[in-house]
């Protein structure tokens, strides 16, 4: 006992000298309770994040939530093997932002994955984990027992042209998602992959990987278990948050100063690579064969790339369909412009007098990515350039989202930037 106070009288009063103790003898009281202070705090901070980490981090749940449905014969899936009865799949850091909806990183066949499930509110939250809760059958419901290849193959056009709107292209994607619904490769579709199908056709960014597999902009699909789907590794993040784990990301500011954003992304060349990319994908998201997009979170935090430094988006749940924007928006009452908002940006007029919002985005997609590339490109960028690059993106940023210039207009200004900044490093080591 004598040597556990000593050693706390070691540990509180040691950096001050016998001297200056007797001289100062209020300072011992301060310093202890400095001290203490320090603790609570700590300790707060603590619980505090290990609470948030529980709400956010949840792939424990997902796992047992959807082996239990698979080993019921409810769902199939390509992974589903290795995910609950081989333990291949290694969940390993939680990328997750919302509880909704967990991310992980992991390991799959050698390979940095990726691992996205959704929880449903419905999930009983009192139940221990111990006691595997379970999710209510309201995912995993369609279709029905009976149903035939002709109705579901009508039930999932129906499904796409709902949400993607009435186009000529929709039959090969139909196509295409049957065929990736045969994940035992046995030439049928049984009951429990058609559901597995459709409960992933329910989540946007599914729709969406599956749309622009081609186009090597997005993540690729490897594989995926019920709702649970598994793609390629996180690529790297422009935004210097995404290192931090996802209880300290809101202590982050969003918009860094742009020196500091300059000091701690790729250099310029490597920049203006990654920002052709994004360019480009702005412009399969307007001319896609399967309908236009809106990108209804614009931030640094979605702009990814490769070890080459080629643009991957980095996430593509806040990605919609036109049409689901537009059906969301149009004749929804309103007060003012910012009752009109689907998602975080893709924000409508309001007409003040029919009190209703209008159909058409006041922002399109190549305005906000112009704004978000006039920090991440004009720090650093060279002198001869940094004028005519700093004009066009303030032109590219005035662009509104009226039908009547969405065509010939928004491709011009897309077209000169992009050669603008493709004629500066392409005689380059970064081309």
């Amino acid at each position: 006992m004598r040597r556990l106070r000593r050693l706390a009288h070691l540990v509180l009063f040691c950096p001050f000298s016998k001297g200056l103790q007797s001289r100062l003898p209020g300072l011992r009281v301060k310093y202890i309770f400095l001290v203490w202070l320090g603790i609570f705090a700590g300790s707060w901070l603590a619980y505090v994040n290990y609470s948030s980490y529980v709400d956010l981090c949840r792939g424990h749940v997902c796992q047992v939530v959807i082996c239990d449905q698979y080993r019921k014969g409810i769902i199939s899936g390509s992974i589903c093997q290795d995910l609950c009865s081989l333990h291949k799949v290694e969940w390993k850091t939680c990328l997750s932002s919302a509880p909704g909806q967990q991310v992980y990183s992991g390991l799959w066949q050698g390979k940095e994955v990726t691992i996205k499930c959704g929880i449903e509110e419905s999930l009983n939250s009192e139940a221990g984990s111990d006691t595997g809760p379970r999710r209510e059958l309201v995912l995993f419901d369609k279709p029905t027992r009976g149903t035939s290849m002709k109705e579901f193959r009508e039930m999932t056009l129906s499904f796409l042209k709902a949400n993607l709107g009435d186009l000529p292209s929709l039959p090969a994607l139909v196509g295409q998602v049957l065929l990736m619904a045969d994940f035992n490769k046995d030439s049928r579709v049984s009951l429990a992959e058609a559901k597995s199908v459709w409960a992933l056709l329910q989540h946007t960014e599914f729709l969406l990987l599956l749309s622009l597999q081609e186009k090597e902009r997005a993540s690729r699909l490897l594989g995926c278990c019920g709702d649970l789907y598994v793609t390629e590794g996180v690529p790297h993040s422009s935004w210097p948050g995404a290192a931090l784990p996802p209880v300290l990301r809101p202590l982050l500011p969003p918009a860094l100063p742009p020196s500091l954003q300059q000091w701690l992304g790729p250099a310029w060349p490597r920049r203006a690579k990654i920002a052709i990319g994004l360019l480009e994908f702005v412009e399969e998201l307007f001319h896609g064969a399967y309908g236009s997009f809106y990108m209804c979170e614009t931030t640094l935090a979605n702009v990814g790339y490769t070890a080459q430094y080629d643009f991957r988006m980095a996430d593509l749940q806040q990605v919609a369909p036109e049409a689901a924007v537009r059906r969301f928006l149009q004749g929804r009452r309103c007060e003012r412009s910012e009752d009109c908002t689907y998602g975080r940006d893709c924000r409508a007029p309001c007409d003040r007098l029919m009190r209703r919002c209008k159909g058409d985005l006041l922002q399109p997609n190549l305005a906000k990515v112009c704004a978000l590339l006039r920090d991440y490109l004009l720090p650093g960028a060279p002198h001869d350039l940094r004028e005519e690059l700093g004009a066009r993106l303030r032109t590219c940023t005035t662009l509104s989202g009226l039908a009547s210039q969405l065509e010939a207009h928004h491709s011009l200004v897309l077209s000169h930037l992009k050669t603008l900044l493709w004629k500066k490093i392409s005689n380059s080591k970064y081309s």
